[in-house]
């Protein structure tokens, strides 16, 4: 039969992700995509604790303030008019005031530290390849924080050197957590500011990156989210009216690909099965008290009760039972 598109179907891994594991997401947008999707559906995960990273030495260098619950050095904050920032963290972190700012940043790496030691899984999606360097240092930051272009470089960062840096990072955090696995994705996400054509460029070099990567290295997986996009959704109907981020349909497709490659049959069903309760709660009644919403109530909360050895589900019966008339 002829399907009329190409599809890409990921495999299997051997390792299947279950509620408790533990999955660490950081980096491009996909991170938040699928991060949110597993917090959802009551996946034990922290998601993007550092806010969006495009690039992988910044990636990587986040993850090891993590590993070694430390804070940035002093050059790397900044004030732009009255609000404070730092180059190696998202404009998520600012304050009015440094101490503040810091402590924000603290609390992100200590969570972040605790959470991966025990990480079954840390999920990375790197965004691009290009590059922005401190004219007065050399180093390379997460974030411009809108400071003139005329303080940074840009450049290219080579595949060595993307792998070199994860090199690095692979060695600090199996040392922490030796039984953690990494999954790898490159965000679909075109980047036009550094022109369609040099987007090819940067795509071209994380993915060299990650294949090289996964390859080499024990416990690294790709999950070819880029493909599925690309190549998969290549209609402009998955797209938003950017035409650059995908719909909410064509990321609930891949993430139907990564439940398919990543959960076993069982957890699969409970997340589908969690998926139907989570609907009837986003129900708005016109008439609360009404024979047939309370009886709606009762048919929900019997289904979160029969949930509740297998989900923390606590808040959603509190909050069901709070709706329910008492006779």
């Amino acid at each position: 039969m002829n399907h009329f598109r190409t599809i890409v179907r990921p495999l299997p891994s051997d390792q299947k992700i279950g509620l408790k594991s533990g999955v660490f997401t950081i980096g491009s947008c996909f991170a938040d995509a699928i991060g949110s999707r597993l917090a959802e559906s009551k996946f034990n995960c922290l998601v993007n604790p550092f806010g969006t990273t495009y690039n992988p030495l910044s990636i990587h260098k986040g993850i090891l303030y993590a590993v070694n619950n430390q804070l940035p050095v002093s050059h790397t904050y900044l004030k732009r008019d009255d609000i404070h920032l730092n180059y190696d963290f998202h404009s998520d972190f600012s304050a009015l005031d440094q101490s503040q700012l810091t402590h924000a940043i603290s609390d992100a790496v200590g969570a972040s530290h605790y959470f991966l030691k025990s990480a079954g899984y840390i999920l990375i999606t790197y965004g691009t390849a290009w590059v922005y360097a401190r004219n007065e240092s050399g180093e390379i930051v997460n974030n411009c924080h809108k400071i003139p272009s005329s303080k940074f470089t840009k450049r290219l960062m080579s595949e060595k050197e993307a792998v070199g840096s994860f090199d690095a990072l692979y060695t600090a955090l199996r040392k922490f957590n030796p039984n953690i696995r990494f999954i790898l994705t490159v965000s679909p996400v075109r980047h036009v500011k550094d022109t369609l054509e040099l987007n090819s460029v940067s795509k071209a070099v994380l993915r060299s990156a990650c294949h090289s990567i996964s390859t080499n290295y024990a416990g690294v997986e790709y999950f070819p989210a880029f493909e599925m996009m690309i190549d998969d959704l290549r209609d402009y109907r998955f797209y938003k009216s950017d035409m650059l981020h995908p719909t909410e349909e064509a990321e609930g497709y891949i993430w139907q690909n990564f439940m398919s490659a990543y959960f076993d049959a069982s957890t699969r069903q409970l997340v589908e099965e969690w998926q139907l309760v989570r609907n009837a709660l986003k129900h708005k009644p016109f008439h609360p008290q009404s024979k047939g919403h309370q009886q709606f109530l009762q048919q929900t909360l019997h289904k979160l009760k029969e949930l509740k050895s297998k989900l923390d589900v606590d808040e959603e019966i509190a909050a069901i039972q709070s709706q329910i008339v008492q006779p």
